[in-house]
């Protein structure tokens, strides 16, 4: 992804409103699938990490990406922004610059 895409995905995801929230149970398994559908009909989320959670949130970002087969866009604090462009490029809500 290069910067300039990156930049435009920042743009949109600051309009959006975190999708999940991840707790002091971490990253488990239920959470990693319903961030993939989530992906897969979104394309662009926003996601939570709770002042429970001890997990550092570049890690869990990095982890969660590889999990769903996405590209972490940014992560601020206790933000997570992916992405992940769906499969069929007819379903396609974004098209990158």
């Amino acid at each position: 992804m290069t910067s300039k895409q990156r930049s435009y995905l920042k743009g949109l995801a600051m309009e959006i409103d975190p999708v999940f929230q991840i707790g002091k149970s971490g990253l488990t398994p239920e959470v990693t699938a319903a961030v993939s559908e989530a992906l897969e009909a979104r394309e662009l989320i926003k996601i939570t990490i709770l002042k429970n959670c001890l997990d550092d949130s570049r890690m869990l970002a990095q982890t969660l990406a590889e999990r769903t087969h996405s590209e972490v866009v940014q992560v601020i604090g206790r933000k997570i922004v992916l992405y992940k462009p769906a499969k069929d490029e007819k379903k396609r809500k974004i098209i990158l610059p």
